[in-house]
């Protein structure tokens, strides 16, 4: 039986990491372990030859900010009753999100190695019956926040005090299905839960914008009755910020447009489409991981 004070601890602690064990880390903490995070996604997605090496690096400072900061969570008891949950509507971003449960401590270093391999507790999309710390199983676009509004609700139902975080692609905003989430929480007022965009404006097949532009974004979810932020994706002051607002907004559901950079940190990736489902050479993960040394 788990110890029923550790998650107020990691709570306390803000949220469970393994940058310190007796306060909340810096940003220069958290732009390490970014860094970390970024090492680990191209080494992997590279290793298995196989992934999304763009829009897995886009979200690595979102990320950051949830598991090494702001949510509370308990890798020692991933189905704590009261931890916060949080569901990568972005499924084929799932290296990102592996890489930060490895380094939350969900589950050994080592199985990143393993990406995409037959077997592998980590596949190219996130599995909730195989992979400690992941809330559902996700890859089909456009059915992350109905999951996520779900999941809020039941909290409400149940007189919990969790909250429940959602990443959504901005190519996925074109999905009717997301429209359908978003007015339903904002009609139902579903205060503990909290949106984020990787606005990073690609998807498969090239620029969103030429593709189905959807400006105004931040005006549509305002018309949703939505609580509505904008931020550089990248900084963490802005996202920790947002976060902090979006946890103490009441009488509706927050989103935060995180402005982001497809493939960021890594430059021949930076906006590269290229790089959306490829993975990178061997001679492109040794210049990469230079890049992030």
């Amino acid at each position: 039986m788990s110890n029923p004070q550790a998650p107020a601890q990691l709570a306390d602690a803000g949220a469970s990491t393994s940058l310190t064990t007796d306060q909340a880390p810096g940003v220069e903490d958290l732009q390490r372990m970014a860094r970390i995070l970024r090492r680990h996604i191209v080494t992997m997605i590279g290793r298995a030859n196989s992934g999304h090496p763009g829009g897995s690096l886009s979200t690595v400072e979102i990320l950051t900010s949830l598991y090494f900061r702001t949510m509370r969570h308990n890798p020692a008891d991933p189905q704590w009753a009261d931890r916060d949950r949080f569901v990568i509507s972005k499924g084929h971003g799932a290296p990102a999100l592996y890489a930060a449960l490895a380094e939350a401590g969900y589950f050994p270093i080592e199985w990143l190695s393993t990406l995409r391999q037959v077997d592998s507790r980590l596949q190219g999309h996130p599995d909730m019956k195989r992979t400690p710390g992941i809330e559902f199983s996700t890859g089909s676009l456009g059915q992350g926040l109905s999951i996520a509004t779900g999941m809020a609700l039941a909290a409400r139902m149940d007189q919990r005090n969790y909250r429940v975080y959602a990443l959504l692609s901005d190519g996925e905003c074109q999905e009717g299905q997301t429209w359908e989430a978003a007015m339903f929480a904002g009609h139902h007022q579903i205060d503990n839960l909290t949106v984020i965009v990787d606005n990073n404006g690609c998807q498969l097949d090239g620029l969103i914008c030429t593709i189905m532009d959807l400006d105004p974004l931040a005006a549509k979810w305002k018309a949703f009755r939505w609580h509505t932020l904008e931020v550089d994706g990248h900084s963490f002051p802005e996202l920790l910020e947002a976060l902090d607002v979006a946890r103490s907004t009441k009488g509706g559901p927050t989103v935060i447009i995180a402005h982001t950079v497809k493939g960021k940190g890594v430059s021949f990736m930076e906006n590269n489409n290229e790089f959306h489902g490829k993975a990178p050479t061997p001679e492109q993960v040794a210049r990469a991981l230079e890049e992030l040394a």
